[in-house]
This record gives structure tokens, sequence and C-alpha cells, in this order.
């Protein structure tokens, strides 16, 4: 199909030439923990059609967000990664994420729920938790399943860490979370820090043996 555009001399109609149909900004979330085959991305956008996401799929790879590379021998699929143009909309979710907040309320019986649905408002929480830096690598494990969060080392001139997620805990973290969808919700946006989540039982945190325990949390 040809490229549809507002065909407007204007930056915000550029980006919705390539990001603003239903479901793009979605696949760029569930693409931001990792390279996801299609049966994977199916499975966490409940609601999208096989036809609509390969079309989507089709879209998002000739605007440059994302490749389809096939993996070796004995794996032999094809995975789909965001490219660095993809992975530079981490910014406008995250704004989105927090725009959103407000409307999230409580879960609906209808609604569905995956755990990494929450690393993207969520990594910046962290990273302002943890911004003393002895705390790099944090596994975040929910009853819907577990993803862990990277806060990237600080950039030039003191500027903040750039943190980024992966689907299942990590190899090596420094700090472990446990902890139930609602209260991941309030944590996520603010409702409620992690200290007083630690405090009042909400959030078990542990540490891996040989790990060094972490500070208090203010």
């Amino acid at each position: 199909m040809p490229r549809r555009s507002y065909d407007q001399y204007c930056a915000i109609a550029r980006a919705l030439d390539a990001v603003g149909d239903r479901w793009t900004l979605l696949i760029v979330r569930e693409l931001l923990g990792g390279s996801r085959r299609y049966t994977d991305l199916h499975a966490d956008l409940p609601g999208v059609s096989t036809d609509m996401l390969a079309s989507r799929l089709k879209d998002m790879e000739r605007d440059g967000l994302l490749t389809r590379r096939r993996l070796p021998p004995p794996g032999a699929a094809y995975v789909y990664e965001l490219t660095a143009r993809g992975h530079a909309l981490l910014p406008a979710l995250t704004a989105l994420a927090d725009w959103g907040a407000p409307a999230l309320g409580e879960q609906r019986p209808t609604d569905a729920v995956r755990a990494h649905w929450f690393a993207v408002p969520l990594m910046a929480r962290l990273a302002r938790h943890f911004a003393d830096g002895a705390v790099r690598v944090i596994d975040v494990a929910l009853d819907e399943g577990a993803f862990h969060i990277t806060l990237g080392p600080r950039g030039e001139e003191g500027e903040p860490a750039t943190p980024a997620y992966a689907d299942g805990p990590a190899e090596l973290p420094d700090v472990r979370l446990a902890l139930d969808a609602a209260t991941c919700a309030a944590l996520a946006y603010d409702r409620l820090s992690l200290a007083q989540a630690i405090d009042t039982g909400r959030i078990a945190l542990t540490h891996p043996e040989g790990r060094p325990a972490p500070a208090p949390l203010a």
C-alpha cells in the first residue's frame, strides 16, 4: 500500500506519518525490551489481528523503525528489532505513559496485563531511586512475569543515566523487587515511593548472595 501522509510541513505531522497508526507505538513498546519473534509479538499484543500485525511490521520496516533478522540454526526463525530511530521513541513513550497514567485507575476485568508493560514508566522512577549508582541491574518480578532494568552509566557532564529493560530475570542483578501489578502501577506512576512500598511490605527487596545489600532508601 502507498504510504499515507498528512502532507503537512510540520515535525509532528511527519512523526505521525510514521507512528500515528493504531498498534505502531505498542509494537515499539514490545521491541524496546529486545528482539522478538512474530509469534511473541502477537501473544503480547492481545486484540491485534495477524493481518494487521504483519502490515504494521512491514510499514515500520519501510519507515526505518525496525529491522527483520533471521536467527542462525538451530533457531532459524525471524526476529524483529528496533533500529536506533525506533529506540529514539523511548522518551515519547515515557511521556505518553505519564500523560495516560491518570486514566489508568483500577484494572478492569477485561484488561489484559503483561509484566513488561510497566517497564517503560518504571525505568525513569528506578533511575531516580537509585541515582547514587550503587544499583545498576534490577530484577522486577510480578505474578504476570518478570523483566529486568539496567541503569546505564551516567552521561557526560552529569547527564542522567539512560536505562533499558529486557524480558526475564538478569543473570547477575544487584537487587530483586517482588511485587504485584497494582503496586507496580502505583510505583511506576508516582503514586507510591519505593521506600514506602518496601516499608509497608508491598515490595519485597532482596539481593543475590554475594552481592552487597543496597543502602537504605530515603
